[in-house]
């Protein structure tokens, strides 16, 4: 029997940005990097050890969710004539991969390297019939610091024998201001996105693509969270955004820029896939975080580029099933910069 990997704590930095990140659900635990002033804060929410994680404490912190990422309507799909059955672990849906996925596992490192791109690699073997999905996949995940002040990170999945959903996302959870000070409601968001997938009573996507012009959801132009959240049905934002094919950089488009207005920093992400998931944190609760910080509701926000939720049961969503021989790529660069 090969030795069972154990879940450990890495570290990529290139004198500007500073970040931590465990193999266990790929997860990134601390990303620091500078304000105006040059001042180093970590904005992100997490743990100060790993064992909070692995007890399951964090609500999705940092981590990368699959097999298929979001909610799957009744835990049900068919494909190729086949049902599939997956676990309700967010009544009444699937969530995030079910009860154990991609996020609440120990991924193999393959490669770390430093210097002046250092980035470090990540792969895990999902088998035919976890957690209910269908066929083998081998997924990998790398993480590299590409200029100063980016980071960059490339998913791709290759499934063995069978036809499959797969949509991975980023889940972290960013504060600009510093995981430990307060809500982020002051933070001024821009979305590059005129269409929303809008959702029942529970998040799931009732098929229709919306405007997002003249309502709560239109954030085209830069505006603070707290201006319109509570005018957002339920607790705040948690929706999945249909992203325009504007600015490319890199084959990449600009996706959403977030700004802190008390520290100045900004986090501009730019991504390949079709739609983003913009969460506030509605339901993180007193979750006791790094230094003794208290992580309340709305305390980060999450801009998770996925494909659309429930897309499985929705023919006029992009595709999200994955041929055997065919690869799944997805790719996020997070830049960081002060104005």
């Amino acid at each position: 029997m090969a030795e069972q990997p154990k879940a450990e704590l890495f570290e990529l930095s290139n004198g500007t940005i500073r970040v931590k990140i465990t193999n266990y659900g790929a997860t990134v635990t601390s990303l620091f990097v500078p304000d105006k002033r040059g001042n180093l804060a970590d904005v992100v929410l997490g743990f100060d050890s790993l064992e909070p994680y692995l007890k399951g404490a964090a609500p999705y912190f940092g981590c990368i969710v699959g097999r298929v990422a979001n909610r799957i309507k009744d835990g049900k799909f068919t494909l190729n004539g086949v049902e599939y059955t997956l676990p309700i672990n967010n009544r009444p849906s699937s969530l995030h991969g079910g009860h154990k996925g991609f996020d609440k596992v120990i991924w193999e490192l393959v490669e770390h390297k430093d210097g002046e791109n250092p980035s470090i690699s990540f792969k895990y073997n999902s088998h035919d019939g976890e957690e209910g999905y269908p066929g083998d996949v081998t997924v990998t995940a790398t993480y590299t610091l590409t200029s100063s002040t980016t980071m960059k990170l490339d998913m791709e999945a290759v499934p063995k024998s069978k036809p499959t959903p797969i949509n991975l996302a980023q889940h972290t959870y960013w504060n600009l201001a510093g995981h430990n000070s307060g809500n982020v409601l002051e933070h001024s968001v821009q979305i590059w996105a005129s269409h929303i997938t809008p959702v029942d009573q529970n998040s799931i996507p009732t098929g229709e693509i919306l405007p997002v012009k003249d309502t709560v959801f239109d954030f085209n132009s830069e505006k603070k969270i707290g201006s319109s959240i509570h005018d957002v049905p339920g607790l705040g934002y948690d929706h999945n955004y249909v992203l325009d094919s504007m600015e490319e950089k890199s084959g990449l488009k600009h996706a959403a820029k977030v700004k802190d207005p008390y520290s100045s920093r900004v986090l501009n992400l730019w991504t390949d896939a079709p739609g983003m998931q913009f969460y506030t944190a509605n339901y993180v609760n007193d979750v006791i975080g790094k230094g003794g910080a208290a992580y309340g509701k709305h305390s980060g926000l999450c801009l998770e580029t996925q494909g659309f939720p429930n897309a499985i049961n929705q023919p006029n969503f992009p595709s999200i099933v994955v041929q055997p021989g065919e690869k799944y790529a997805h790719t996020m660069l997070f830049e960081f910069s002060v104005e």
